[in-house]
């Protein structure tokens, strides 16, 4: 990794707790939850830290919080966990894994996955996550299937990062949306720096040869976003491999697509909560 490389994501490593701010207008439950508990759990790479949200009794769904591999702060998306597990009656655990400029790929994903087969242990999960944390709960339920193990009941991708790979490099448009080519280039350079693993279907799950035998998926695009095309070729071909898919296009919005219309973004929550519910059994379809 070049030394201006490792300069720009040591600073977005260590800052992201001062520099990220969204979400306070989206509290909209939960605000009453205590602080979430910090639990260890082993993986193949050491412990990782996990933050649980809810009644520890309660079926699980693993969070994978945004911040492009370069942001190591789960607390981004407390309002968000706070929401599902006030409204959806699940167990929330908020995953902070380890990113770059001190991990590469794949060891974010393998941490991931390893949360969630431990989470299994206790009964059926669910996945999801924003951004680039959208793409490692894609890549999660990926990584599963190809193993044996269970899949979870649903996969939850919010404006996923689904494609690093070259082909993408070439095609991006060269736009001014918060995700910039250039912060691309950043994450692909500092997390994928071998060339050779962002075309694997766990850093990029958009060219997995099959997406077959996949859980139940929502995912949500925003209309101005760059990755808005991740998002969307990713629902089209889940649908054509045969998985139900909720697919939901925030309009005139870029990637932070719930904070300019607070409104919209109550619909959109409300609907996640309930169909988490219903996929672990903690509700029951009307009618």
């Amino acid at each position: 990794m070049r030394w201006s490389d490792r300069i720009s994501a040591t600073l977005m490593h260590h800052t992201a707790r001062f520099t990220v701010r969204y979400g306070a207008d989206l509290r909209f439950a939960g605000r009453d939850l205590p602080r979430p508990p910090r639990r260890s759990v082993p993986t193949r790479h050491g412990d990782v830290r996990v933050f649980e949200y809810g009644d520890p009794s309660a079926p699980a769904h693993v969070h994978l919080h945004g911040g492009a591999w370069l942001m190591r702060y789960p607390h981004m998306d407390d309002w968000w966990c706070r929401f599902l597990a006030a409204t959806a009656g699940v167990r929330v655990l908020n995953v902070d894994f380890h990113a770059a400029p001190y991990a590469v790929f794949p060891r974010a994903q393998e941490e991931a996955l390893d949360v969630t087969t431990r989470a299994m242990d206790s009964g059926p999960v669910s996945v999801g996550g924003f951004s680039s944390g959208g793409g490692m709960a894609a890549a999660v339920c990926l990584m599963l299937r190809d193993g044996g193990h269970p899949a979870p009941v649903l996969q939850v991708l919010g404006i996923p990062a689904l494609d690093l790979s070259d082909t993408w490099a070439s095609e991006v448009p060269r736009g001014r949306g918060m995700i910039s080519p250039g912060l691309r280039e950043l994450v692909r350079r500092a997390y994928f720096p071998d060339p050779a693993t962002r075309s694997s279907p766990y850093a990029s799950p958009l060219l997995a040869e099959s997406l077959a035998d996949l859980p139940r998926a929502l995912v949500m695009t925003a209309e101005l976003d760059t990755l808005r095309p991740d998002g969307d070729r990713y629902a089209a071909r889940l649908r054509e491999a045969g998985i139900a898919v909720w697919h939901d296009v925030t309009p005139n919005v870029d990637h932070y697509f719930l904070t300019k219309d607070p409104g919209r973004a109550r619909i959109t929550m409300a609907h996640v909560a309930s169909e988490l519910a219903l996929a672990h059994g903690l509700a029951h379809p009307a009618g």
